[in-house]
């Protein structure tokens, strides 16, 4: 169960914001997610529709929200606006199995909507809000069993003519809709994600501290879980990544099976989930605790490129922008350090750095880990939509040197990354990250104790 820190009229003003954006003569179906088998009669840990909670707040699983705009010229009798909740029903027997459920009476108080119905009057009562309308707007190809059962009513609509019932002639996607108010985050929602990250970061600073030599990567992994649900995050908000040594070039890296070494760079991606909102966070630390050489090259030529990006970070800038000058730092880092070579003009038109830093340099971030909302992409894929206040992004610069690489042996097997979570503020940024140490002499202070 999700317990939001955010309060239900903000769910409420969401709904209405959204309503504003129908046409006249509407209806929208947002479909909660439904329970995923992990094996037999076991379960995976459930994990809502994050659409269908933003607009809700309520975390059961196949649940529908309906929202409704009437047309006033077609009725002056009708409310302007409607929000219906179907939602599984109060049954004892269930719930001593599986947990309370909140049931249509208290789910009508309790989230604020106008109706609440079972789901056992759904197929009864679903086409009755259908029904007339001109426009209906739902994530087509999203669940398909929910296809299914928006079709079935459409199907009914259209063979009842000759009753008075009519189906939508218009179907449109809400989605983009949605996402689009989900990429400017509230004061409220901020709040969360400035929470989830001090824990993030906290965890993190707690994996430095713990690992050592001859430990496994599942236990680093371990004390970082621990410190997020210590803390009221139950949940890592994405397959948390502990790569020691080789493993650090490997970018989705989940087996966190091998044991660590002395000598070894460590890379760690993790972040909690709280309330529903994610952090992602990412270091890179010697499991000894003591930067080598080469490791601190590298390890400084990335955290010089995430600072510089994140300093172009503000109202008006975009990823593009960002790109460009982190992509501008580690090429001449790259070629300073003798890992590129060539015309160094040349090697920064061409992004020459991209031989290393093989993936993006961030996403928007929110309720999903890889956030909704548009990047408006040129033919070239520059990001360029202009950021705005209250959006908020990762910045993630990396440098992957595989182990067969035809490079120095002193740089064969090294991944460095650095990532952390941006606020776009009215004046700039801020940086959310603040409690998982970042520069090599604070690591290694931790390290040291």
């Amino acid at each position: 169960m999700i317990h939001t820190r955010i309060d239900m009229h903000e769910f409420v003003a969401r709904r209405a914001a959204l309503l504003a954006t129908m046409p006249d003569n509407s209806v929208a179906l947002i479909p909660a997610a439904k329970e995923v088998t992990r094996s037999r009669d076991t379960e995976y840990l459930f994990c809502q529709d994050k659409d269908f909670y933003y607009l809700s707040g309520f975390h059961e699983p196949d649940a529908l929200l309906v929202l409704v705009k009437n047309d006033p010229a077609l009725s002056m009798t009708e409310a302007a606006t409607e929000t219906v909740l179907f939602c599984r029903d109060k049954d004892p027997e269930q719930e001593v199995w599986h947990g309370r459920r909140v049931g249509a009476e208290q789910a009508e108080i309790q989230f604020k909507v106008d109706l609440a119905y079972t789901l056992d009057e759904l197929e009864q009562i679903l086409p009755m809000y259908i029904n007339g309308k001109q426009t209906l707007l739902f994530a087509q190809g999203a669940q398909a069993e929910f296809d299914n059962l928006v079709f079935a009513c459409l199907e009914v609509l259209r063979g009842g003519a000759k009753q008075g019932l009519s189906a939508p002639n218009t179907i449109v996607d809400i989605r983009d809709s949605i996402h689009e108010m989900r990429l400017i985050k509230s004061d409220a929602e901020i709040a969360v994600m400035r929470e989830a990250n001090v824990i993030s970061g906290n965890a993190h600073k707690r994996a430095m501290a713990f690992a050592a030599q001859g430990q496994f990567e599942y236990q680093v992994e371990a004390e970082i879980l621990h410190e997020f649900a210590a803390n009221g995050a139950r949940a890592a908000a994405y397959g948390s990544i502990v790569g020691g040594g080789e493993n650090a070039t490997i970018l989705h890296y989940t087996d966190n099976d091998e044991v660590l070494v002395d000598g070894d760079l460590l890379l760690i991606d993790a972040g909690a989930e709280l309330s529903g909102y994610a952090a992602d966070i990412t270091r890179t630390f010697p499991v000894d605790g003591k930067f080598n050489e080469a490791q601190a090259a590298l390890y400084n030529l990335v955290l010089e490129s995430q600072i510089a990006a994140i300093e172009t970070i503000k109202p008006g800038s975009n990823f593009a922008i960002a790109n460009k000058v982190a992509n501008e730092v580690l090429t001449k880092g790259l070629y300073e350090l003798g890992l590129l070579t060539g015309e160094l003009d040349t090697l920064i038109s061409d992004k020459a750095c991209k031989k290393y830093f093989i993936h993006g340099l961030g996403h928007w971030l929110g309720l999903d880990v890889h956030d909704v909302g548009d990047y408006q992409m040129d033919e070239n894929k520059n990001q360029l939509r202009s950021f705005k206040a209250g959006m908020v992004m990762t910045i993630e610069p990396g440098l992957y040197i595989d182990a067969e690489a035809d490079v120095d042996e002193k740089w064969q097997g090294l991944g460095v990354r650095i990532e952390d979570n941006i606020l776009v503020t009215e004046t700039g940024y801020e940086n959310l990250t603040t409690t998982a140490p970042k520069t090599i002499a604070d690591i290694e202070a931790v390290m040291a104790k």
